[in-house]
C-alpha cells in the first residue's frame, strides 16, 4: 500500500519501512563490523548509496546519524563488559566507551489458551493475521483472542514465505486474515507499547521467552545468562533453539541474546534487524539516561 493512503501515523512507519529495506544490506554488514570503527563512506557503500544520501536516509530512519548509530552500540557493549565483571580498562579495550542504560520491564499476560489447546497446536482456536509497516520493515502480525501470540517480518521472499514460517507454529489453528487488526497492534508495538501477550509453545521455551525479558533496552545477555534464567544452567543448547523459535520478535527481545564472546549471532529475522533493533534501543537509552 502507498504510504500516502495510510494514516499518519502508520504512513511514518511505512516509510521507515521502506527505509529499512534500502539500508538491510549495510545494516547487515555494520552488525559484522561495528566494532572496527567503519567510516561514512564504507557504511554507505555496503548500502550501495552515496555517502550523502546514505547519510540522509539513515538518519531519516534512525533519528540520529550513521557515527552517532555506532557509538550507541559500542556504549552498550561496554556497559555489558563492566557487568559482567570486567575491568574499566577490558571494557575500554573491548568496547572504547561506556554508558548507563534505562532500564524498564515489559510484561507478559500469559492467558486466552487453554493448556489442551497449547498441546494439541492451536486446535479450537482462532488466530487473527495480517500486514502492517514497521521500522524494521513489513512486520507479519498474528493475534489470539486474548493477546499478541506473532510478529515476524517479510523479507524478499515475500509474504507467503513468512506466513509459512509463522503457521507451522500452530498448525491446527483457525487464520483468519485481518490487516487493519494487524495494523493497531503494530501502532502500539512500535509506538512504545507492551500490549498482552500469549505465549503458546512447549513449559520450557516458555520459560526462556520469559527470562529474555529481563534483558533492559539497550542491554544484551548471553545464552549461557539466559539458561540460567530459565533455570536451567548450562542448558545452552536448548536454550539457543527455545529463542530461535520465539514467535513474537522484539517484544520477546531476543535480539538481545549475543554469543559467549559477546559477538552479535544469528538471528531468525536477519542480522541486520538484529543490528537495527540493538542499536535503536542503545541510541534512545544513552538519550535518556
Amino acid at each position: 500500500m502507498s504510504p500516502d493512503l495510510l494514516s499518519p501515523f502508520a504512513r511514518d512507519f511505512a516509510l521507515k519501512a521502506q527505509d529499512f529495506e534500502r539500508m538491510q544490506g549495510a545494516l547487515d554488514w555494520l552488525a559484522r563490523r561495528w566494532r572496527d570503527r567503519p567510516s561514512l563512506d564504507q557504511a554507505a557503500e555496503a548500502a550501495d548509496l552515496s555517502p550523502h544520501h546514505f547519510q540522509r536516509v539513515f538518519t531519516r530512519w534512525a533519528g540520529v546519524s550513521p557515527k552517532t548509530f555506532l557509538a550507541a552500540l559500542t556504549h552498550a557493549e561496554a556497559r555489558a563488559r563492566l557487568e559482567a565483571g570486567d575491568s574499566i580498562l577490558d571494557a575500554a579495550l573491548e568496547a572504547g566507551l561506556s554508558g548507563p542504560s534505562r532500564l524498564h520491564d515489559l510484561f507478559v499476560v500469559q492467558e486466552g489458551v487453554t493448556p489442551g489447546q497449547a498441546r494439541r497446536r492451536g486446535e479450537g482456536l482462532e488466530l487473527r493475521w495480517g500486514l502492517a509497516p514497521s521500522p524494521f520493515g513489513e512486520a507479519l502480525l498474528v493475534a489470539a483472542p486474548r493477546g499478541l501470540c506473532g510478529l515476524g517480518f517479510v523479507d524478499h521472499e515475500g509474504e507467503a514465505a513468512s506466513l509459512a514460517d509463522m503457521r507451522p507454529r500452530w498448525p491446527a489453528a483457525g487464520w483468519v486474515r485481518d490487516d487493519a487488526l494487524a495494523a493497531r497492534y503494530a501502532a502500539e508495538v512500535f509506538g512504545g507499547g507492551t500490549p498482552p501477550m500469549v505465549l503458546i509453545g512447549p513449559p520450557f521455551h516458555v520459560q526462556v521467552w520469559k527470562a529474555l525479558l529481563r534483558i533492559a533496552p539497550g542491554g544484551t545477555a548471553t545464552y549461557g545468562q539466559v539458561a540460567a534464567w530459565a533455570g536451567r544452567p548450562g542448558a545452552h543448547r536448548a536454550t539457543g533453539a527455545a529463542i530461535g523459535a520465539n514467535p513474537i520478535s522484539y517484544l520477546i527481545p531476543c535480539h538481545r541474546a549475543i554469543g559467549a564472546d559477546r559477538r552479535l549471532t544469528g538471528y531468525h529475522w536477519g542480522l541486520a534487524r538484529k543490528a537495527a533493533m540493538l542499536g535503536l534501543e542503545a541510541v534512545q537509552a544513552h538519550s535518556s539516561a
